[in-house]
């Protein structure tokens, strides 16, 4: 299948965190409370309202539509959230429905939200398949070590870092 990669706008925020949510569902159900997900699904107008704002900025916050329109796909990125970070870009996250893994497009919204630029990631811990694209994608472990704030349950998450694209 075909995907249309495009900058997100303001206006894609309500498609954006329903998506995030069903994906969310789909790769971390097996790490996360039954009561997070419910949660995650009872906040989904606030989450909304929050993201707007969130969209509306120069970094790159990339989706990927269907040809139905519908977006099945997420990535963005940006400056560093931690003043120790080891490269002036992080993939903040990427994120692809169950659907249309395995087709490239991980790969491709990857791409579209670094670049070649060196850049730095948070992965989860037990996230083993998420672990091996990045891999696969030149990224490498670094020993940075961290956990989810206590809304997201403090699971446990992984640093991996890419000083240069995969070959």
């Amino acid at each position: 299948m075909d995907y249309v990669l495009r900058r997100a706008t303001p206006e894609d925020a309500e498609a954006i965190v329903l998506m995030h949510t069903a994906a969310h569902e789909e790769s971390y159900g097996h790490l996360l409370s039954p009561g997070f997900f419910a949660e995650r699904r009872r906040s989904i107008p606030e989450r909304v309202a929050r993201r707007r704002p969130y969209l509306d900025v120069p970094h790159p916050r990339i989706v990927a539509e269907e040809a139905s329109g519908e977006i099945v796909g997420l990535a963005d990125a940006g400056p560093p959230r931690q003043e120790d970070s080891p490269f002036a870009l992080e993939l903040y996250s990427i994120f692809v429905l169950a659907r249309a893994q395995g087709s490239g497009l991980g790969t491709a919204l990857l791409e579209a939200a670094l670049g070649d630029s060196p850049a730095y990631l948070w992965v989860l811990e037990e996230n083993v398949k998420a672990q091996s694209f990045y891999l696969r994608q030149g990224f490498a472990f670094d020993g940075g070590r961290g956990n989810l704030p206590p809304e997201w349950e403090s699971v446990p998450e992984l640093r991996m870092v890419r000083d240069r694209p995969a070959s």
